[in-house]
């Protein structure tokens, strides 16, 4: 996932026990501050021989409900079975919407209440269970309108009471503002949630903090990404973006992509992320 507005090599693999849990091993789904585990997540699905080679590095996979950002199929869909037999925890997705869509409030609380009944509807039809977390896709940085937050909160209300967690793919990348002021727009949904609870599951792969396109010996816990409350950190994204990657290491491939460290044919860029969960959404019961 990429649409917000380096060069060789491949990320280093490192032993499985320590990145993920062996394929077909079960694991709890409960979160443990103390340890972390790499996952991916891409527009595409990699396709079922993708899989084996996957799990090696990691423990969890994306999965999108609906068609991602600038699509209009879902290759995802009915894909929940050979993910879990081959031992994958889960990261929910759905697309938010463009600032654009939401120029009212009164257009705001009405594709809110949509998004997540439709949210709530396909992962009732993937087989996820109630209570699983779904993230809501938002790539805009930086401060949001008065009427995306309005559509944040319906969307959290609304999936909230069709029976499922409400959580949040943001940015967690400093933006300056006037004055000196800096934002993350993580800091700006908490601070006009209310009482709410939300998931945060953050992007921030400029260096520092991220190291790059890598799969460090112990991952980095979430909080490493500058939002002491993530759940999840997404330290690496491909294609990179240049504006934000240009101080990290020389690790991406020439193209500008990250790639599993057992692709040899680099058949399928990918983003990477850690979290404190195998299974960061819940979704494997």
């Amino acid at each position: 996932m990429i649409l917000f507005a380096v060069s060789s090599g491949s990320f280093q693999a490192i032993p499985a026990a320590q990145s993920a849990l062996p394929a077909g091993q079960e694991s709890q789904t409960g979160s443990d501050e103390r340890h972390a585990y790499l996952g991916f997540d891409r527009n595409d699905y990699p396709g079922d021989t993708a899989l084996p080679i996957l799990r090696k590095s990691f423990a969890f996979s994306g999965f999108w409900l609906g068609p991602p950002p600038g699509e209009k199929t879902n290759s995802w869909r009915g894909k929940r079975e050979q993910l879990l037999s081959q031992g994958f925890g889960f990261l929910l997705l759905y697309r938010g919407r463009k600032s654009d869509e939401l120029k009212t409030p009164a257009a705001a609380k009405q594709k809110g209440s949509s998004d997540a009944h439709n949210a709530a509807a396909a992962a009732k039809s993937e087989g996820f269970p109630l209570r699983a977390i779904i993230f809501l896709d938002i790539e805009e940085g930086g401060r949001l309108s008065p009427s995306y937050h309005s559509y944040l909160r319906t969307w959290a209300d609304v999936l909230s009471r069709a029976g499922y967690r409400p959580g949040v793919y943001c940015s967690g990348i400093p933006v300056d503002e006037a004055g000196g002021v800096s934002i993350t727009t993580a800091e700006n949904i908490r601070d006009n949630l209310g009482r709410r609870e939300i998931v945060y599951w953050v992007f921030n792969d400029a260096c520092p903090p991220s190291t790059g396109c890598a799969t460090p010996r112990n991952p980095p816990l979430p909080a490493g990404s500058g939002i002491p409350y993530a759940a999840i950190w997404q330290f690496v994204r491909s294609p990179r973006p240049r504006e934000f990657t240009a101080r990290c290491a020389e690790t991406y491939q020439a193209n500008g992509n990250c790639y599993a460290p057992g692709d040899a044919a680099h058949a399928w860029h990918l983003d990477v992320n850690t979290a404190t969960s195998p299974d960061p959404s819940g979704g494997r019961k």
